[in-house]
């Protein structure tokens, strides 16, 4: 493995866990050709004709399955933080005596610590998937054999379905399915929403097992997951604890600056004109962003105005909107709290979608572009409007990128973010990890302050005169600084690479580097 400077200037190795890796080439520059992947001819006649496909547990399963050194394993992470089955699996698999195995999680989150263990016996040699706590930290450490790979929810689609990653085995973890294999997330005790991020995984894995703890008479309805797509059914007491989809970044925030940036970031929203009859947006997750869409309500109910979507994550608050009239339909991507599951269940115009709708970038085009607005996070930002969503200040892989870098390509991308944490500023002069480039980042809101890119004269025009704090980026880096006593120290880290940072179209835009001991 050798690095190789991309078109951002970072440096990136141009090998990747034994494969070729392209490195980032621009925005839109990466054009690749050839087929999708596919799945392997199978016929019916290899299944029962009765349709069921359940077997004893997961153990069986997974032996049907051929589980063998060296596969790949995928899971899904719609239950978040209360996820059952991905721990279950690499159990399973210590007992069988396999090693080797490349774990392809849509994310992993703190529930996965067990992990650590198979990790350092040689159960899993390594992640390819967004790591969050734990075994981002491990990662960091430099302790995983394999190099991690981060990719967003649209970039592990556009993995999978361009052959980069060849799934073996995939466990889609379903509060409710049938025998035949049709799944869905709406019902159940366990219910947690939609399966989306699990779609692209039954459709390409060579073998799909549907773990469940709901197990109905055919047909499930409705399915989410295609029974035909399946090849077993294991029934489980317990898939995932749905009470904890709901985590820290999916409460709103009780911290007077950031309701201030909330407010702020709303204002930006009406007075720059974006906030019209039939407008769309999406706020990600974090208590700003939750906060920015309760401050966006007030001010179209004041404005007599209409959305025509709203693409989520759902939430309490975004669903309140839809059940007012305030939108025509939400555009679901993930279900962040009971309340969105209850409201996908029972009201046709919130529609669950996946990441193939909505952000895969080797598609015949996706949602993502077509938002007029679009409101995230970042954990650093510099001068030149790039931002980091993965690592922290000291280097420590610690989040995952999920949806975020496939949103940049809304028509207008806002980073509402504190000035500082832990009087660490947040405004630096170049992000230590390159998640998404300058260009598509359009207004950084702090509670001291706006700044608008200076790419965006637009907006600069809209907003003259508006009252609202805007400033040139420097000056607010400047005031945080002196505020901090100084510009804040570089993160401590080694040589060695041990995770790639994904763009959209599969190039490699950054390296993450082990942090020193």
């Amino acid at each position: 493995m050798e690095l190789v400077e991309n078109a951002a200037g970072r440096l990136v190795p141009n090998e990747i866990n034994g494969g070729s890796a392209h490195p980032y080439r621009g925005v839109g520059q990466f054009r690749p050709t050839g087929n999708k992947a596919a799945q392997p001819i199978r016929t019916c006649a290899d299944y029962p004709a009765d349709g069921d496909k359940v077997v004893a547990d997961l153990t069986t399963a997974l032996k049907n399955a051929n589980l063998r050194d060296g596969m790949t394993i995928s899971t899904h992470h719609h239950f978040r933080n209360g996820d059952k089955v991905a721990n279950a699996i690499f159990d399973v698999a210590a007992s069988l005596g396999v090693k080797d195995l490349r774990w392809f999680p849509s994310a992993s989150f703190p529930c996965h610590a067990p992990v650590v263990d198979h990790l350092e016996s040689g159960v899993v040699h390594h992640i390819e998937g967004s790591m969050n706590g734990p075994l981002g930290d491990y990662c960091s450490r430099g302790k995983m054999r394999g190099m991690g790979v981060l990719r967003s929810h649209g970039g592990r689609w556009q993995a999978v379905q361009d052959g980069e990653v060849h799934i073996d085995i995939a466990v889609i973890a379903a509060p409710t399915a049938d025998p035949f294999g049709n799944a869905n997330g709406l019902t159940g005790p366990s219910a947690c929403g939609l399966l989306g991020f699990a779609l692209v995984d039954s459709v390409y894995a060579d073998h799909v097992i549907v773990v469940t703890d709901n197990l109905k008479p055919f047909p499930c309805i409705p399915w989410q997951i295609q029974g035909n797509n399946v090849d077993q059914v294991v029934v489980m007491d317990s898939v995932g604890d749905s009470e904890k989809i709901v985590s820290g970044t999916t409460r709103i925030t009780k911290s007077p600056d950031r309701l201030l940036i909330a407010e702020y970031t709303a204002r930006f929203v009406r007075d720059a004109g974006i906030m019209r009859d039939g407008f769309s947006f999406q706020a990600g997750a974090g208590g700003t962003s939750l906060a920015f869409a309760i401050f966006l309500r007030d001010m179209m109910i004041d404005a007599g105005v209409k959305a025509r979507f709203i693409r989520a994550g759902s939430n309490q608050y975004l669903t309140k909107m839809l059940e007012e009239g305030l939108t025509d339909y939400i555009l679901d991507g993930q279900t962040f709290d009971l309340d969105g599951v209850r409201s996908m269940r029972e009201n046709p115009h919130h529609q669950d979608t996946s990441p193939f709708t909505s952000y895969n970038f080797h598609g015949k085009g996706c949602f993502a572009s077509m938002l007029d607005v679009v409101i995230l996070g970042a954990t650093e930002v510099d001068l030149d409007f790039n931002a980091n969503v993965v690592t922290h200040s000291d280097g420590r892989l610690l989040h995952g990128i999920g949806g975020w870098q496939n949103c940049l390509a809304g028509k207008c991308v806002i980073l509402p973010i504190p000035s500082m944490r832990d009087r660490i500023p947040v405004i630096v002069d170049k992000v230590t990890t390159l998640c998404g480039p300058g260009e598509l980042i359009d207004v950084i809101v702090t509670e001291r302050g706006m700044a608008i890119n200076p790419l965006r004269q637009d907006l600069i025009e809209a907003l003259a005169g508006s009252g609202l704090p805007i400033k040139p980026i420097e000056e607010i880096k400047r005031e945080v600084d002196r505020i901090c006593g100084g510009k804040p120290t570089p993160p401590s880290l080694e040589e060695k690479v041990v995770a790639a940072i994904k763009w959209v179209d599969g190039t490699v835009i950054d390296a993450v580097r082990q942090v020193a001991n």
